[in-house]
């Protein structure tokens, strides 16, 4: 009861948000790129209060921001009494140092703020113990700044040399905790492969795709399952495994981790033993939320992140447009070439659009309305039997030992 009085009482902390916008990039993608910043502020429990954007050619070194520029989030802070920054990228421990000093609040980065969510979100040990790996790999190089009240700043006896021996005990404690930690996920990788193997004599199909774009709400329909699925970012952190049985044919069907614009590095390392379900699947089904107005970059970002986890091994992808009733194509650009009306578009019209076209084997559903999805179980029947049967050619010169539907 206590607990839960105390989550009632939480206030949100207010926040602004702030963006670069270097040469080649346009005004709509600087705004596309800071709204997803918005929903990731959201997801960790903040109230976005303001934006700032400045045109560089390049960030600033010290500062991310220019001086000036630095000066007008410094007034509108103190306005809006904000309890904290986020930058839209990766920031330096020397540039979070410079901003802190000037602003007086908290400094977060886009990494920082995934990070956050993602230890806010991991439920087992398995998916606890990968971000706290990704969050201590994260700060290591960013320790000076933790102790910049034992500095020489002023100089003078007793404020020589503490700060950097405790910063150097620090980092050693740290090296050590890191350590352990990728021994640890060493053993549960091992038990995992393990697990795996068991499942190898099945069909393997994994769920892949951009955060929030209905994975684990396709999982629950297709398995008849109850995997947590919420409007949040990376609401699943653990790969969910379920059997599904369609007519003669079963297989394993895998909901794995979202993927994000500028996912840091510490987290595709870390969760490598979870994104291992992709590497061994058989067949991949790429998810796309198609009424996001950023789909295309979603998919780009979602095939090199695929890219990188396969290293060159090629897979077949089969693309599963989401959520057509959400879309409204009188809001797109006629150089999508879709017909232009206020009402939804239907099945047919979406089998003529260039996605469907450019991507070969794709279905156009909504997993939330339930629109389509035979059409997509039909696909799915057929490439896991093919798969099935390349696999067992005796399958399917003997129907009597197919797998009945349960």
């Amino acid at each position: 009861m206590i607990e839960n009085k105390r989550k009632s009482t939480f206030s949100r902390e207010k926040a602004i948000l702030v963006g670069v916008s270097v040469p080649g990039q346009s005004d709509q993608k600087t705004y596309e790129y800071l709204e997803e910043l918005r929903f990731l502020a959201d997801t960790a429990g903040a109230d976005v209060l303001g934006t700032i954007v400045q045109k560089l050619q390049k960030p600033n070194p010290a500062t991310y921001i220019g001086s000036g520029k630095l000066e007008e989030l410094s007034e509108k802070v103190n306005a809006l009494e904000c309890d904290m920054v986020i930058f839209d990228d990766e920031l330096s421990a020397t540039q979070i140092r410079n901003l802190e000093r000037v602003l007086k609040v908290k400094i977060l980065d886009r990494t920082n703020l995934i990070l956050d969510i993602f230890a806010a979100r991991a439920r087992t040990a398995h998916a606890c113990t990968q971000v706290e790996l990704a969050q201590y790999e994260y700060l290591l190089p960013r320790l000076t700044r933790m102790w910049t009240h034992l500095e020489r700043q002023k100089g003078g006896i007793g404020l020589r040399g503490p700060g950097e021996t405790q910063i150097e005990t620090d980092r050693r404690i740290i090296q050590q905790k890191i350590s352990l930690l990728k021994e640890k996920l060493r053993k549960i990788d091992r038990q995992m492969a393990n697990q795996r193997k068991n499942r190898h004599e099945m069909v393997r199909v994994s769920l892949v795709g951009y955060t929030n774009v209905g994975k684990s709400t396709l999982m629950n329909l297709l398995s008849k399952s109850d995997v947590f699925a919420e409007d949040k970012l990376f609401a699943t952190l653990d790969t969910t495994v379920r059997k599904v049985v369609l007519n003669d044919v079963s297989f394993l069907l895998s909901d794995t981790v979202g993927f994000i614009r500028k996912l840091p590095t510490q987290l595709i390392e870390s969760f490598k033993s979870t994104l291992d379900e992709v590497r061994e699947s058989d067949l991949l089904l790429h998810v796309v939320d198609i009424s996001h107005p950023a789909f295309e970059d979603h998919i780009h970002t979602v095939n090199s992140t695929i890219k990188e986890i396969l290293k060159g091994e090629d897979k077949k992808v089969v693309m599963v447009f989401n959520k057509i009733d959400l879309y409204k194509p009188s809001e797109r650009n006629p150089d999508d070439l879709l017909p232009l009306h206020s009402d939804q578009l239907t099945i047919d019209e979406w089998k003529k659009t260039w996605m469907a076209k450019a991507h070969g084997d794709c279905v156009f559903i909504s997993a939330e309305k339930k629109e389509n999805i035979d059409a997509l179980k039909e696909l799915l029947y057929h490439q896991a039997r093919k798969i099935r049967n390349t696999r067992y050619p005796y399958f399917k010169a003997n129907p009597s030992n197919f797998t009945r539907k349960s």
